[in-house]
């Protein structure tokens, strides 16, 4: 019996340390989701799940069953990997709204005992059940939000009648004081689920008020409709400083936040992890902002807020942060002058009095440098971009010494402040994005850093990288995404001031972003945060300038004040952005800083779409081609940007592309290219368009493409790779693609060196020739003119052809006139240019600056897809006087030296007979 007794206690012990079995997602692996939904007014249709492992990506899921409770969706997610959590949406159709704004996700904690998830939504509550029976189904207030001071929209669970409504509604504020309708409207019938309710008396900001209706459960009422009120204007506008500003001495906080209850300082020693050092509450100072004082040096601390509305306690980070920790969700404090290469006060960018001087290379950090092939030892780092001296195997220049052989002024960088998509914790696994899902505005992106932990690495190789361009001649300009945020209901700006940073439209984010929300410059406190951020960029990391992603959602005011600003650290700095949006915005297109009024703010460029789109075809239909790939009905579109987006008195503006009329006020405002990150290289385009074309013939289209975009008036624009006919193996939006697709195959331009040295040669070319780039309009009107297909024209152009002469002098150059001719054929043609000796300058085979070949005046033919440039030397001598007099003299002249030449010939002939032979 003992040994049983021992034998058995041996069991027991063994299998006591035997790991206790716990359900993850990887025994449960697929697993397997059922979420039951229920709508109050029993309108399902269209309505669906977007759901995802958090950290992976997401996928759409239908309702598919109807229980008791409403709709059901059933599925299973086979990839969750190491996901804690489950993310889902709730959505209708694709995007077209949300049931609530922000993101919920269920803990993979919550897998029941038969290795499932199953939960219960209902509309509009954040609130996620694992049991109905804790749901509430009676009527309720679904929201309650002010419009303005003196009206309020209201929205029930179920439709009640208007005339109760106006008779039992009213709001009561803390001190049990009433507000009572005068007036209510809810649609045309007697009973309905929304309402807008007109008041007695105005309501005040930050006064407290819930709904009070029959034996409804009251609910606050949301006040963001209040933002726009002079009051709150007058109240809550502060100029000051905002964020951590440090010293050695003491670190002042401060952060706006009108609607808080309460804030609190948090102080972490690291960025992430559990290590709270201290927590200090903050003191309402006046005008919305929360302020403390720390003593004592804490650079390098990170810090997070805590705010309190309506008893809600809610962490988060500063929008005002300099520096941040792993994955921005603290900031940091930082000695900045600590973070400074050394000569960092000597540095400075290239100095270019016009804009489109420039040549702008439009590049990916990381890109530059992932493939092996650039054999660069810090891949995908800042510090990769200026590594020196680095070669393929086969001895041809990559990164930063490729860019300087080829001559550009200017690299426009993709997002390079911190954004959210990339998990810096995890860079050991290949990871890539384009960055236009924004964080922290003023904080650089860690993943580009070799320690993104430590908040200071990031910010000190930044500034190395830019001097290390500026100190090869080559400016530095950013690429910012201040129209909309990563984060919406959830974003470190909700949750300081809920929806005062976004403009919205019935209580729901706008959208013209195309990503579900677009920030409200024209409110002051994010014009504050937009320039605040821009002159940090400018001051501390010396940048030269700044490309705005969808410019055209910034109300023209904020970006007027962004240049006067700007300028006042940097009279040279450079700003463009694109002149559209990525769909429909509340604020009024006359407001709004598109390319129709672009005239109004001449020191801001924009993107030329028209030009784009003329020289390759249309950059959303793959196979549409343009005029360089052969396509017909393209010649104004062409001329349109060949002269910078300018008025000119030839141009048929009826046919260009999408202006009707000139929207640049000068040509440096208006940026030519024919490709960028987004959609297909050119490479990939050309290939799609003429896919029956040799590889001869589509290197002919790609190169006469850029010839057009870097002799033209503006500001020229090349897609990185673009010079070595870059692919991305005809993915048109790669922002999460692999490095496969992505970076720079330096393969790629060994093998195309030619085509690699017809690009530099025209970039030498537009920079030894001021007639390319003009200053003015008037100088353009002045000194260049275009030919056509009239018997009168200097050149008489066939179809599918544009050309123009520039006078001699234009641009206070010194050179005699220039012809330029574009031949958009897909075969050769022949054409007569006027009696003269003439340097070629471009051909379709090369680019010669010093015009060592010359041709005379008369029949010319120009290849299929090709440039002519030429640089007149000599005119010949013309006859201007008609008359019989004149015609008489200029006779006698040719007759004269026909005998002259005549008897020489006879001196000579009789001089060779008479000498003796040898």
């Amino acid at each position: 019996m003992k040994k049983v007794l021992h034998l058995l206690m041996i069991m027991i012990l063994v299998l006591s340390l035997l790991p206790v079995s716990e359900m993850t997602y990887a025994e449960s692996n697929p697993l397997t989701i059922t979420v039951h939904y229920h709508r109050f007014d029993d309108n399902y249709d269209g309505w669906n799940l977007w759901v995802w492992a958090k950290g992976s990506d997401g996928q759409s899921f239908a309702f598919s069953e109807a229980d008791e409770f409403g709709q059901v969706a059933k599925f299973t997610i086979d990839d969750i990997k190491d996901a804690k959590e489950i993310g889902f949406i709730v959505r209708k159709g694709e995007w077209e709204a949300k049931d609530i704004d922000s993101d919920r996700f269920v803990s993979i904690d919550k897998i029941n005992q038969q290795g499932a998830l199953e939960f219960y939504l209902l509309q509009g509550a954040e609130t996620v059940y694992y049991d109905p029976a804790e749901i509430d189904l009676s009527p309720k207030f679904l929201k309650a939000e002010f419009i303005d001071e003196t009206t309020v929209k209201l929205v029930t669970s179920k439709p009640i009648a208007k005339a109760d409504v106006r008779k039992d509604f009213s709001l009561t504020d803390a001190k049990g004081n009433q507000i009572l309708p005068t007036a209510v409207s809810g649609g045309s019938g007697d009973l309905a689920t929304e309402f807008v309710v007109l008041l007695d008396q105005k309501v005040t900001f930050n006064t407290k008020y819930e709904t009070k209706y029959q034996d409804y459960e009251a609910i606050s009422v949301d006040q963001s409709g209040l933002y726009d009120s002079k009051d709150f204007v007058d109240q809550y506008t502060f100029t000051g400083e905002l964020g951590a500003i440090y010293s050695a001495a003491q670190t002042v906080f401060k952060v706006w936040a009108p609607t808080a209850d309460s804030m609190v300082l948090n102080l972490y020693d690291q960025g992430d992890g559990d290590n709270l050092r201290d927590q200090i509450g903050m003191v309402n100072s006046g005008l919305g902002v929360w302020t403390t004082i720390v003593n004592g040096d804490l650079n390098g601390t990170y810090y997070t807020f805590t705010t309190e509305m309506n008893g809600t306690f809610t962490e988060t980070y500063d929008p005002y942060a300099h520096a941040a920790g792993v994955n921005g969700n603290r900031s940091m404090v930082i000695d900045m002058a600590k973070t400074n290469p050394k000569g960092w006060d000597m540095d400075k960018g290239p100095i270019y009095l016009k804009a489109n001087d420039l040549i702008v290379y439009e590049m990916h950090i990381r890109d530059l440098s992932s493939n092996a092939n650039s054999n660069i030892v810090n891949k995908g780092k800042y510090l990769g971009v200026i590594e020196k001296g680095t070669k393929t195997d086969n001895g041809i220049a990559t990164g930063i010494d490729h860019l300087k052989e080829l001559g550009i002024t200017h690299v426009q960088i993709l997002p390079m402040f911190d954004y959210n998509s990339v998990d810096e914790t995890k860079l050991d696994e290949q990871s890539f994005n384009w960055g236009y899902d924004p964080k922290n505005y003023s904080v650089p992106e860690g993943s580009y850093a070799t320690d993104p932990y430590h908040g200071e690495v990031r910010v000190a190789e930044l500034k190395q990288m830019i001097q290390g361009l500026h100190s090869e001649g080559i400016g530095v300009i950013m690429d910012v995404v201040y129209n909309h945020t990563a984060l919406t209901a959830d974003s470190n700006l909700t949750e300081l001031v809920p929806n005062y940073y976004y403009r919205m439209v019935d209580g729901k984010y706008s959208n013209a972003s195309g990503t579900g929300n677009e920030t409200a410059s024209e409110r002051v406190m994010m014009q504050k945060l937009m320039i605040d951020s821009l002159k940090h960029w400018v001051s501390e990391y010396h940048v030269d300038g700044f490309r705005f992603d969808l410019m055209g959602i910034h109300d023209i005011e904020t970006m007027k004040l962004i240049d006067t600003e700007l300028r006042k650290i940097n009279p040279n700095i450079v700003l463009y952005g694109e002149g559209w949006t990525g769909g429909s915005s509340p604020l009024p297109d006359a407001k709004r800083l598109i390319k129709a009024n672009m005239a109004s703010l001449p020191r801001i460029g924009a993107f030329d779409d028209d030009f784009r789109d003329a020289i390759k075809g249309h950059v959303f239909n793959p196979t549409e081609a343009g005029f360089a790939n052969g396509a017909l009905g393209f010649e104004e579109s062409v001329k349109f940007g060949i002269v910078g987006a300018t008025e000119h008195s030839q141009i048929d503006y009826t046919k260009v592309n999408y202006s009707k009329k000139a929207w640049a006020a000068d040509p440096s405002q208006s940026v030519n290219y024919v490709s960028a990150h987004d959609n297909l290289t050119l490479w990939d385009k050309i290939s799609v368009t003429n896919p029956d074309a040799t590889t001869e013939q589509k290197i002919a289209m790609d190169k006469l493409s850029n010839a057009i975009v870097l002799t033209s008036q503006g500001m020229p624009f090349l897609h990185a790779g673009v010079d070595f006919l870059r692919t991305k193996n005809g993915d048109e939006n790669s922002y999460k693609s692999s490095d496969e697709i992505n970076g720079l195959d330096w393969k790629l331009k060994e093998d195309n060196l030619d085509t690699f040295n017809y690009y530099k040669g025209l970039i030498e070319l537009r920079k030894a020739y001021p007639a390319f780039s003009l200053g003015t309009k008037e100088e353009i009107q002045e000194n260049l003119n275009f030919f056509d297909q009239s018997a009168d024209s200097l050149i008489v152009l066939p179809d599918q052809m544009v050309g123009y002469s520039i006078n001699k002098g234009a641009g206070g150059a010194t050179n005699d006139e220039i012809i330029v001719l574009f031949n958009g054929k897909l075969e050769s043609q022949s054409i007569n240019i006027p009696e003269g000796s003439y340097k070629v300058l471009v051909n379709d085979q090369k680019v010669d600056v010093k015009g060592a070949e010359e041709i005379l005046g008369g029949s010319v033919n120009i290849p299929a897809s090709s440039a002519l440039i030429l640089e007149r030397t000599h005119k010949a001598i013309t006859v201007t006087d008609k008359s019989p007099e004149s015609s008489d003299g200029t006779w006698a002249i040719v007759i004269g030296g026909i005998i002259v030449i005549g008897l020489g010939l006879i001196y000579f002939n009789r001089k060779k007979l008479k000498s003796p032979k040898k």
